[in-house]
């Protein structure tokens, strides 16, 4: 059994680190699962082409290969959050301006979306800092308050898409 065990830390001790650049990531299989999905249940694929590259990249069992692969599609679910937000923005400044023309006693839903989506960016923060903290300053508490980035982001990503889907 001690030989077992000798065996097993000079794996450890001679595994060669995981750095970003080896990371095996790829955008697919989020892009594959939303493409299946019907757009509320859009959420649910978050982590899927992070947990791709877990599997895909030797090493990855560390918490800086766990924390890139999360980082890479936090990154990509940053970009869509970005697209669907830009994208609603536009819609809601058409709408604002109609309203005024018109002379309708609205409330300014641009304003109603950039407050919400600030209140959002402090809520996130908020929440993936509080769990990092469950991590007790651990090593596991950077993958996963990176994981809660990027599932976070994907849920407001999907709450974003869905207001978008309900004017067209």
């Amino acid at each position: 059994m001690k030989n077992a065990f000798y065996g097993i830390g000079l794996a450890i001790i001679f595994a060669p680190p995981v750095m970003a650049q080896d990371l095996v990531y790829s955008d697919d299989a989020v892009s594959d699962c939303l493409g299946s999905e019907a757009p509320r249940d859009g959420a649910s694929c978050a982590g899927v082409s992070a947990a791709a590259c877990m599997a895909d990249t030797p090493g990855s069992d560390t918490t800086v290969g766990m924390g890139g692969c999360f980082d890479r599609e936090w990154q990509f679910w940053d970009g869509e959050l970005n697209e669907a937000y830009g994208a609603l923005m536009m819609v809601y400044q058409d709408s604002d301006a109609e309203a005024a023309v018109g002379g309708w006693n609205a409330p300014s839903q641009v304003e109603a979306l950039r407050a919400m989506q600030r209140a959002w960016i402090t809520y996130r923060d908020a929440r993936c800092d509080f769990e990092r903290s469950q991590w007790g300053g651990g090593t596991g508490g950077g993958p996963a308050a990176v994981a809660c980035l990027m599932e976070v982001t994907a849920e407001q990503t999907i709450l974003l898409r869905d207001a978008m889907d309900g004017l067209q």
